[in-house]
């Protein structure tokens, strides 16, 4: 007689994927602390370097680079002065999340924008429903007159953020303010998004505040802890939540993929930033890379790429006619 084999519940694999999540977690905590004073050096370092972090986001990932424009390639090329990235929840021996992640860019004055700096915060939060996942409010970023290379959707995601603010329900949709935003980004062209529309992103979903994170968190401890004193609730698979369709902002998000955006600033382009400096650094030494991009202006420019470097070197030139120090070129080692 075949033995029988007891069923596996969605709840079973959800208590083995809560136990990664949790080494996932711990990880990154003592990976912060440890790798903190490095950062901390080689900040000291960069900082010597001219245009290091604009050659580092000349090599970011796709992610990253498909959504650098004309016009936002010319600003981190001329202006982008620092980028730095911390995990504030967990700061100084905090017991927050650590996957909750600022992000802060570091401009020179310019023709562009007024702010010298950029900040965006993300929470990773838990909805009511069990989604968990990154949310943002969206930073407003104040454009000088035609400067604008986002087409007023930054603006119109704050003023729809404030709008909310003010009758106090953040997912509320009956708002002028919504009905603009979503009538911009109707029309908007997501192949030409502006990398700065990420500044104005909120979430792939809806916002989540941090008072429902709190109270689901609350109620999914319980359950964690109930189950395992052997006590099941009604189980519950992928296909039942997906009959009740979830709370959406995506017809007014600016950004769609913001949150994968943060993820790849955070998780690649800051801890690998002097790898790609490298890259950037053999690409400018490389006289066959000149050489196919001569053959790519002989081509369609429809679809020309950004070079960030291009403009890079465009700047390093004027600086060393103005100046009587070496030229960049003698800081690669």
């Amino acid at each position: 007689m075949a033995e029988d084999i007891s069923p596996i519940s969605y709840e079973d694999l959800a208590e083995i994927e809560d136990a990664f999540a949790e080494v996932d977690d711990e990880i990154l905590r003592r990976q912060y602390d440890l790798s903190r004073p490095l950062y901390e050096k080689r900040a000291q370092a960069v900082a010597k370097i001219p245009s290091f972090w604009p050659l580092v986001m000349e090599q970011a990932p796709m992610e990253i680079e498909d959504c650098i424009t004309h016009q936002d390639s010319a600003i981190f090329a001329e202006h982008l002065t620092n980028l730095t990235v911390t995990r504030p929840d967990i700061e100084d021996g905090k017991k927050g999340n650590p996957r909750s992640v600022n992000i802060k860019f570091e401009f020179s004055p310019n023709e562009h924008f007024t702010d010298r700096v950029l900040e965006k915060r993300f929470w990773y939060r838990r909805a009511s429903d069990g989604w968990t996942g990154l949310v943002s409010e969206p930073v407003k970023v104040n454009w000088k007159k035609g400067k604008d290379s986002t087409d007023g959707l930054t603006s119109a995601a704050v003023a729809l953020w404030n709008a909310r603010k003010k009758v106090g329900d953040l997912t509320a949709k009956g708002l002028p303010e919504y009905r603009a935003l979503e009538k911009k980004v109707e029309h908007w062209n997501g192949a030409n998004t502006s990398f700065f529309t990420w500044f104005g992103w909120v979430s792939g979903r809806r916002y989540v505040s941090a008072e429902e994170s709190e109270k689901a968190s609350q109620e999914y401890a319980a359950r964690k802890e109930a189950r395992k004193h052997g006590e099941r609730s009604e189980a519950e698979s992928p296909e039942d939540k997906d009959e009740e369709e979830p709370e959406d902002d995506s017809l007014v998000e600016v950004h769609q993929q913001g949150e994968e955006i943060a993820a790849c600033l955070a998780e690649d382009v800051w801890p690998n930033a002097i790898r790609f400096f490298t890259q950037a650094q053999e690409l400018d030494d490389d006289p066959e890379a000149d050489f196919e991009d001569d053959d790519l202006d002989d081509e369609d420019d429809v679809d020309e790429p950004i070079d960030i470097r291009s403009l890079v070197q465009d700047k390093e030139k004027g600086r060393s006619r103005d100046s009587s120090g070496p030229p960049s070129k003698k800081i690669k080692t």
